[in-house]
C-alpha cells in the first residue's frame, strides 16, 4: 500500500518535484493544490495529474497521507504546523521557519501528532557534503577543527524575479529579509557532515548601499539594513565554522563548503574541489563531482548495465544512485543532484515511519544557529 501526497504550491520550484513524486513506486497518487485556479489547471495538464485541490484546508480534509509544502518561504512553518496537527506527514522546502517561535510550534506539532516532518535541504546531497561524510566516516579527516559554508547569490541572478513572483505588489517587504534568515544551504555544509551544531555565534553585516533600496529599514518588514552577513560559530564538537550569506556579491554564485581536520582537508576554491593533507598530497576531485546531465534513453531505464550518469540525470560519481528507484531514471533533477534523493528520503520515511536524515530536530539545528 503506497501513500497519497498533496503538493501544496505549483510554482516553478514545485514543478521540479511533481514528476518525481508522481513516479515514485511507493506513491499511489498525488494531488495538486494552488490558490490560483488557472495556475493549478495549467500544472495539472502539464504533468497529467487528474486530482486537484483549491486550498490547503481542502487538502488537509482529504484522504492524502502527506503534504509537500513548496510555497512562499514565510508560509512554510505555519502551513507545515497546520498539516501536522491535521494528521499529515510533511515535506517542507527550505527554510523551515522565520522566527524561533514558529520553530517551537513546529516541534510541538511533531511531538503531539507523531507525524513525520522533513526539511528538503538540498545541500545535504551536495557532492561536497556526500564526499565529506564518507571521508569523515573513514577517519580520513581525523578530528574536525574548522569548516566553511557559504551561499553566494546576488540579486542580479534571478532573485528580483523570485521575490516579485512570490510577494506580488508588496514584494519589497520580503526581499530585504536578513540573509541569515535563509541559512540552511550553507550551514548544511557542516551540520549535514559532522552532525555538530552551533553553540555560540558572532555575526557581522555589510550595510547595503544599492539604489534599489531593498535593504532599507523602512522598506522591508524586518527593519534590516544588511545585504551580506558573515557569522563565526563555536560548534558542539569543539570546531569552528565560518558562514557567509551574500546577496550583493561580484561572483557567479555558489553553494559550497570546505572542511579541515587534524589529518586531512577538503577544500573548494574557484578552481574546484580538492582533497589534501599535511604531506603535501593534493587530489583533484573535479571529475568525481562533475554533474552529468545526459538524458537516458527510456528503453534503458533501470538497466544496471548502463553507466549511472546515463541512468539518472544531474548526478555524479560520489552519489549513491543505486539506492534510487529505477522509475527516476531520465527524470529531471536539480540542486547538484539532490532532488531525487530528497523525494526518496521523504517517501521512504512515510512508508517505514522512520525519521528522514533532516527531520524536525536537524531542521532546528540548521535554522537556529
Amino acid at each position: 500500500m503506497g501513500v497519497k501526497i498533496g503538493m501544496v504550491g505549483t510554482g516553478g520550484f514545485a514543478q521540479c518535484f511533481i514528476p518525481l513524486f508522481k513516479a515514485h513506486p511507493s506513491v499511489d497518487e498525488i494531488v495538486l493544490c494552488d490558490l490560483i485556479p488557472e495556475k493549478l489547471r495549467a500544472a495539472a495538464a502539464k504533468f497529467g495529474v487528474h486530482r486537484t485541490s483549491p486550498s490547503l484546508d481542502d487538502v488537509l480534509e482529504s484522504d492524502v497521507d502527506a503534504v509537500a509544502v513548496i510555497t512562499q518561504n514565510w508560509l512554510h512553518a505555519p502551513q507545515a504546523t497546520k498539516a501536522l496537527l491535521a494528521g499529515k506527514d510533511v515535506y517542507s522546502a527550505v527554510p523551515t521557519c522565520v522566527t524561533i517561535e514558529e520553530m517551537e510550534r513546529l516541534v510541538g506539532a511533531v511531538l503531539s501528532s507523531g507525524r513525520i516532518y522533513m526539511m528538503g535541504e538540498t545541500s545535504y546531497y551536495s557532492p561536497y557534503a556526500v564526499y565529506c561524510r564518507k571521508r569523515l566516516a573513514e577517519g580520513a579527516f581525523g578530528r574536525i577543527v574548522y569548516s566553511e559554508g557559504e551561499y553566494l547569490h546576488d540579486f542580479d541572478h534571478g532573485l528580483y524575479d523570485v521575490f516579485q513572483t512570490r510577494g506580488g505588489d508588496r514584494w519589497k517587504e520580503e526581499a530585504g529579509m536578513p540573509p541569515m534568515y535563509y541559512p540552511t544551504h550553507a550551514i548544511a555544509m557542516t551540520v549535514a557532515v559532522t552532525g555538530a551544531y552551533p553553540t555560540h555565534v558572532s555575526c557581522q553585516g555589510y550595510m547595503d548601499e544599492n539604489p534599489d533600496g531593498l535593504f532599507k529599514a523602512d522598506v522591508n518588514r524586518y527593519g534590516n539594513v544588511f545585504s551580506n552577513e558573515t557569522a563565526v560559530y563555536r560548534m558542539s564538537d569543539g570546531s569552528v565554522m565560518r558562514h557567509n550569506e551574500f546577496r550583493r556579491v561580484g561572483h557567479p554564485g555558489a553553494e559550497r563548503g570546505s572542511m579541515y581536520g587534524t589529518d586531512g582537508s577538503f577544500e573548494v576554491s574557484a578552481k574546484g574541489p580538492v582533497w589534501c593533507d599535511k604531506t603535501g598530497k593534493v587530489v583533484d576531485l573535479g571529475e568525481d563531482m562533475a554533474l552529468v546531465g545526459v538524458p537516458v534513453d527510456p528503453a534503458e531505464r533501470g538497466n544496471a548495465g548502463v553507466p549511472a550518469e546515463r541512468r539518472f540525470a544531474d548526478t555524479c560519481k560520489v552519489h549513491d544512485v543505486d539506492r534510487l528507484p529505477k522509475e527516476f531514471a531520465g527524470l529531471p533533477n536539480g540542486h547538484a543532484g539532490s532532488h531525487q534523493f530528497l523525494v526518496d528520503d521523504f517517501v521512504r520515511a512515510c512508508v517505514t515511519r522512520k525519521s528522514p536524515p533532516v527531520d524536525v530536530w536537524q531542521a532546528a539545528r540548521y535554522m537556529m544557529g
